[in-house]
């Protein structure tokens, strides 16, 4: 048996008082004459035995009560169970959840402050030689080595609010990283225990780890979050309208009636809404607004909501550009169909290549890559093109229905799409249009019910074995296509059936024709995402960036600068930031002094979610294994004493038995032999 607060059982040199009590006997007796008192003498002795009886029996239960009183000051306790070795050294894990959700208040203050004091007294309840290990949702690496209890009560001081966001089992495996046999290994959990951080899986822990979990009360708050946000525009010009789509999120129990939506582009307000979300429910709003200038553009889209507000905005950037370059690699220079296409916009970039002088080298400067009628398509090329769209780029083959069909086929090939079949050619037949792929996606306000469809007299078919990569956009009888999209790799090779000759089929003249190519040149733009996640995307993409010896690149905010690992890759350039970036806003990316890129980072939004799992729920997630859960709203001492020791209070026990002494007292004095003493003389 142990003592919480052992320096009460001083009080204990109290039971000298009824003991001194006894010993002197401070009694007053009254004198009785009698004129003989032979007859006294028989029931003086009888009385004299009770008397002696009865005060030993009250000092007993003076000295009990006064003992229990005192053991009940102490709070007394009994270990049940303590499976650790206690001739081995203890190492104390603690985990601190210092994430968004931890700003909750509750009347002990922030959940954080509250986290942090029940630390300081856990650590304080071990011994000076025992070693401690500080575990948040930064995982810095000073908090990996093993520290002493002043030092870590230092760690606990410097603990702030910070905008990563772990799992449970992410937790539990960082301390399960470092334990070593032939220590006693103690893990403490203190947290809020959301929902989104709990998960709903089972969770595999070490058996060897003795873990409690501190569960840590928040007041129940509704929340209405931007939950995210995406452009409709394909491509971004000077002077275009955009369409902006954001979704929010209410968290909450009751409707959240007239939101105020404002969306900001380079510190200008650009638009507002005004939108109600059902409870539990998410909505979607469109922002339309125009009038950008060329360059890297930073958004803002914010909303007003309290008590929390760290996900009442989210920022996004995207780059308005003045063209798109586009390359032409014809077999037939005179073919006009594709240059009167794209010349007819200034907004595209065209450059032509004859098929005896192709630029290999220059293919990652274009979104997109036609072939045109190549009458002799080589092996190199399709390699090169190969590469060229497993990192993303775009490519339509509109074939030259007079080559050699094997000359094809081997092409076609080594850009692993089928090989032809045959040359077919007849009457002219109708084409269909499947008017539910994204390639037709707003060409149409409406569809007429005698749609003029494109004729084909003259086309190829295919070998086809598998055709889960693929799309069909053109098609024509017997389960052949027209025009059709394969995913390879990262990027898409749209492949004709037909050439671009109005001798083989109507499609060149078709209206069809400008908003299936233009729709494929938007699709094909290279366009970077509009926001990143802190703590889920530590990888970033940027376009091929050229960097001398000892160069480097730089992520650059306001107050913060972070220099990223590179690694160059066929096409790209990729970033990695691991846990740089700790603070949402907008990151220039400068070689330099030059501006490559702006970055919008934002906090994780799985914090907004304010549900809470219980007791019960947390030790379902771990089946048979035992673990510990405590509610905070224990007393602190009393909590310290259940999760280090697994132990039982008796301070309840032993006020009832002082209470149980102190009335036998009582009825002894009262009822035992109550005959007054007389001294005879």
């Amino acid at each position: 048996m142990n003592f919480l607060y052992p320096g009460f059982l001083f009080a204990l040199l109290a039971i000298a008082i009824p003991i001194v009590i006894h010993l002197f006997n401070f009694r007053k007796f009254k004198k009785v004459y009698f004129s003989n008192v032979q007859f006294l003498k028989e029931a003086k002795e009888q009385n004299s035995s009770r008397e002696k009886l009865k005060n030993l029996l009250v000092l007993l239960c003076r000295v009990l009560a006064i003992v229990f009183l005192v053991l009940a000051f102490a709070r007394p306790f009994i270990s049940s169970g303590n499976k650790h070795n206690p001739g081995e050294r203890n190492v104390i894990s603690i985990y601190i959840d210092n994430s968004y959700s931890m700003e909750t208040v509750n009347k002990e203050g922030s959940l954080l402050d509250e986290a942090k004091r029940k630390a300081k007294e856990i650590a304080k309840s071990y011994d000076i030689n025992d070693q401690f290990r500080l575990i948040t949702n930064d995982f810095e690496g000073k908090h990996q080595r093993l520290v002493n209890k002043e030092e870590f009560l230092q760690f606990l001081d410097e603990i702030k609010i910070s905008p990563a966001s772990k799992t449970l089992q992410q937790v539990i495996n960082r301390q399960q990283a470092s334990f070593m046999v032939g220590r006693n290994e103690i893990s403490f959990l203190l947290s809020d225990f959301q929902n989104s951080f709990v998960g709903s899986k089972s969770l595999t822990a070490n058996k060897e780890i003795n873990y409690t979990f501190i569960k840590l009360n928040a007041n129940s708050l509704p929340n209405i979050s931007i939950d995210s946000v995406w452009s409709l525009s394909p491509v971004h010009q000077p002077g275009q309208a955009e369409k902006i789509v954001v979704q929010l999120r209410n968290y909450g129990e009751e409707q959240a009636s007239g939101i105020a939506l404002k969306l900001t582009i380079n510190k200008q307000q650009k638009a507002i809404g005004n939108i109600t979300v059902e409870a539990g429910k998410s909505v979607k709003d469109t922002l339309s607004f125009s009038g950008l200038q060329s360059g890297w553009q930073k958004g803002t889209i914010d909303i007003k909501d309290f008590p929390l507000t760290f996900d009442d905005g989210l920022n996004f950037s995207f780059k308005v550009s003045n063209e798109m370059k586009v390359l032409n690699i014809a077999g037939n220079p005179s073919d006009k169909y594709i240059k009167a296409l794209f010349a007819s916009d200034n907004y595209f970039k065209l450059t032509e290549m004859a098929e005896s002088n192709i630029k290999y080298s220059s293919f990652s400067d274009y979104s997109l890559i036609v072939l045109n009628g190549l009458k002799e398509p080589s092996s190199g090329l399709a390699q090169q093109l190969k590469a060229y769209v497993q990192n993303g780029g775009s490519v339509v083959v509109f074939p030259d229905l007079d080559a050699n069909g094997n000359v094809y086929s081997a092409f076609l090939t080594g850009l692993s799409l089928p090989s032809v079949q045959q040359l077919n050619s007849g009457p002219p037949v109708a084409s269909s249009m499947d008017l539910k792929n994204s390639v037709f996606k707003d060409v149409f306000d409406q569809v007429p019910k005698n749609i003029d469809l494109p004729l084909v007299s003259r086309y190829f078919s295919y070998n086809e074995q598998n055709t889960n990569a693929k799309e069909n956009i053109l098609e024509l009888p017997l389960n052949r296509f027209l025009f059709a999209k394969y995913n390879v790799g990262a990027g898409k090779v749209y492949l004709s059936s037909s050439s671009l000759d109005i001798e083989d089929n109507s499609l060149p003249k078709h209206p069809v024709f400008v908003p299936l190519m233009y729709k494929i040149a938007f699709a094909s733009a290279k366009e970077q995402p509009l926001y990143y996640t802190i703590g889920l995307n530590n990888v970033l993409e940027s376009e091929k960036i050229s960097l001398l010896t000892n160069q480097s690149l730089k992520l650059v905010s306001d107050d913060v600068e972070v220099i990223p690992e590179v690694r160059q890759t066929a096409g790209k350039t990729l970033l990695y930031v691991a846990d740089q970036i700790k603070k949402s806003g907008f990151y220039e990316l400068k070689k330099a002094d030059s501006v490559l890129a702006v970055m919008a980072f934002n906090d994780n939004r799985t914090e907004s979610d304010m549900h809470y799992a219980t007791e019960t729920a947390l030790n379902k997630l771990f089946g048979k294994q035992k673990v510990s859960v405590f509610n905070s709203k224990k007393d602190a001492q009393s909590l310290n004493i259940e999760v280090k020791n697994s132990s039982s209070e008796l301070w309840k026990l032993c006020l009832i038995l002082a209470i149980v002494f102190l009335a036998a007292e009582i009825l002894l004095i009262r009822f035992f032999n109550n005959i007054k003493n007389i001294e005879i003389s």
